[in-house]
């Protein structure tokens, strides 16, 4: 119940699914929570789950593609918990076309959102750690980060400029004696609404379940709690010689 005893975390798209589990996760650990969301609502009622669990917690609205948006959050950050020992860029977004389809709005939309928004992060939390000595930046990347998949171009591209920018992270950062690590996660497919809209957008949910089960030798579908419990690991001291690492959380999807 203490594996993140006294740290304070920052957790983007915080409102559902991947963000909600970890940010749950994380306070009951003993983590201090930082809650944001694009939706006002959505992070105020994980904040007020965390509360019903015991935990403190601090709800933002955020959107994390708008760099005037990170200052505000991290001098809230710093005025109502004096530092910030993690940061989890969680937030993005999915538009299930292929490379032929994909307008140029719709490709702008998803890079600004998973990669500027990651870069937005990374920036902004580097400069608050440094004060306290240092940290852990979880930026949320994807298998689709590693391989191609033909309906989700956009986000495949941005994805994969996660995981690398998260490799230079790292090394910066390590070079500079910082005390931040920076690792990238790369979920299989879990569980949550976003991955239920883009089944859908692919045709009949229940036959695009099915297609998508079969890819995972494992034999079923990830839950959010099988990647916060990974996020938890990075955000703890017990990851302490991990950095610019990529974990894969897939049931087995890369494997074949």
């Amino acid at each position: 119940m203490n594996r993140v005893a006294g740290k304070v975390a920052l957790v983007t798209g915080a409102g559902m699914g991947l963000g909600r589990a970890a940010a749950l996760l994380l306070a009951a650990e003993g983590a201090r929570l930082v809650v944001t969301d694009i939706d006002e609502a959505a992070a105020a009622e994980t904040a007020d789950l965390i509360a019903q669990n015991g935990g403190e917690s601090l709800s933002l609205r955020h959107d994390v593609s708008n760099p005037d948006d990170w200052p505000p959050v991290m001098a809230a950050v710093e005025q109502k918990f004096g530092r910030l020992d993690v940061l989890v860029n969680n937030a993005g977004i999915a538009i299930a076309k292929n490379i032929e389809d994909t307008s140029l709005q719709e490709w702008r939309r998803t890079m600004v959102v998973n990669l500027d928004g990651v870069f937005f992060g990374c920036q902004q939390a580097i400069a608050l750690m440094k004060q306290s000595g240092g940290g852990s930046i979880i930026n949320l990347s994807s298998i689709d980060g590693i391989i191609g998949e033909a309906d989700l171009a956009a986000y495949c591209a941005s994805k994969g400029g996660v995981r690398t920018l998260t490799k230079a992270v790292a090394v910066h950062c390590a070079e500079k004696r910082y005390g931040i690590r920076c690792n990238s996660i790369h979920p299989g497919y879990i569980w949550t609404p976003q991955t239920e809209n883009y089944l859908r957008d692919l045709g009949t949910l229940d036959q695009e379940k099915a297609k998508a089960l079969a890819r995972h030798p494992i034999g079923f579908l990830g839950e959010p709690n099988d990647i916060a419990y990974m996020v938890l690991y990075l955000a703890s001291d017990e990851s302490k010689f991990v950095t610019g690492s990529e974990m894969v959380v897939d049931g087995g999807y890369l494997a074949v």
